[in-house]
């Protein structure tokens, strides 16, 4: 289980601080409009809030001038957003098979105008394959009668909206969200907003048996910000999204039929790594030391045992012709686990 945490500090200079925690070194995960509108400076700064009591991240979006990232000629949609990507630490994006529990808490402004087209400020999208285009889930806020909060969901290109809040019950509340997503073909979502400071759930989902994994895809992620159309101006306002305590908590796929014994984890194989991960083609064990263990074996994230042996090369294992996603490799001693390390095919 591993688990990151992002908190606003009110000192660290906040991209710097986003990317600390989202990227790996000299990257950035900072989507934002500055460059278009430069006379305004950083559209995500921090602040003191009296009602959470303590700092927290301020998304600002301007009707005019702010655009898509400054992408030269897009001027029928704005964005301000954060994410994860191919590069983030390994624990930050999600592959077939894992479960992620993500926690986040938001604010919207008390007369908070959302678009009749879109206004995201919550993604899962998929990287890689046919449907990477279109995000799996959405947080949608929506104009309409009454204004709402949309929850979406697409396994292809089919988006539909599978629940929805009014969204007076979010404008001017803080709001907490837990948002718990087995990635898999045969996976599960389950989703619960509630306010803060009355502790009342605002939005209940919980889907056990749902495909949550877009064919093709290398990897999932989060994004959160603003992204809205401006196909309507005359409908929207300059806004003030407030976030804060990002979390993203990353469960493997457990192998109920291998007996893990937490003692052995510790144990001399505890230096061997898979190199290079992901891969599609071969992974070298470094640090190896057959001494260690006796046995190696394969499992894909549902338990399944692969068959390896003639797979096997020394210090070596191809893994070409595997489907992409999540497997384990399990190295023994004398039958008992030295050592589990998971393995990404791509």
């Amino acid at each position: 289980m591993s688990q990151t945490l992002l908190s606003a500090d009110g000192k660290t200079e906040t991209y710097a601080l986003i990317n600390s925690v989202l990227a790996n070194p000299n990257r950035d995960v900072v989507e934002v409009p500055d460059c278009n509108h430069s006379s305004f400076g950083k559209h995500i700064t921090q602040a003191f809030d009296s009602e959470l009591n303590k700092n927290v991240f301020l998304f600002h979006i301007h009707v005019t001038p702010d655009n898509d990232r400054c992408k030269a000629g897009v001027n029928d949609r704005q964005r301000n957003e954060i994410k994860t990507y191919g590069d983030s630490p390994e624990n930050l994006i999600a592959r077939n098979g894992e479960t992620v529990q993500y926690k986040w808490k938001f604010r919207l402004s008390d007369t908070f105008k959302p678009s009749a087209s879109f206004t995201h400020i919550h993604q899962i999208k998929s990287v890689g394959g046919p449907f990477e285009s279109i995000p799996m889930i959405s947080f949608t806020l929506r104009k309409s009668n009454p204004d709402r909060l949309e929850l979406r969901y697409t396994a292809t290109t089919d988006q539909t909206t599978i629940a929805t809040a009014n969204l007076d019950l979010f404008r001017g509340n803080w709001v907490s969200v837990t948002e718990t997503i087995k990635f898999s073909n045969n996976g599960s979502y389950t989703l619960e907003i509630k306010n803060i400071a009355t502790n009342q759930i605002i939005l209940n989902y919980n889907a056990t048996s749902k495909d949550m994994w877009q064919d093709g895809a290398d990897f999932s992620r989060p994004k959160w910000g603003i992204y809205r159309s401006l196909n309507n101006q005359q409908d929207l306002q300059d806004e003030i999204v407030k976030f804060a305590d990002f979390s993203i908590e990353e469960n493997p796929a457990t192998l109920s039929i291998v007996d893990i014994n937490i003692d052995a984890l510790k144990a001399k194989a505890e230096n061997i790594l898979l190199y290079p991960n992901p891969s599609s083609k071969e992974v070298e064990f470094k640090n190896a030391n057959s001494d260690n263990y006796d046995t190696i074996e394969m499992y894909d994230y549902s338990g399944r045992k692969m068959p390896i042996e003639k797979r096997l090369n020394d210090d070596k294992l191809d893994v070409s012709g595997f489907a992409k996603g999540l497997y384990f490799i399990v190295f023994k001693k004398d039958t008992v686990t030295a050592k589990v390390l998971k393995c990404y095919v791509k």
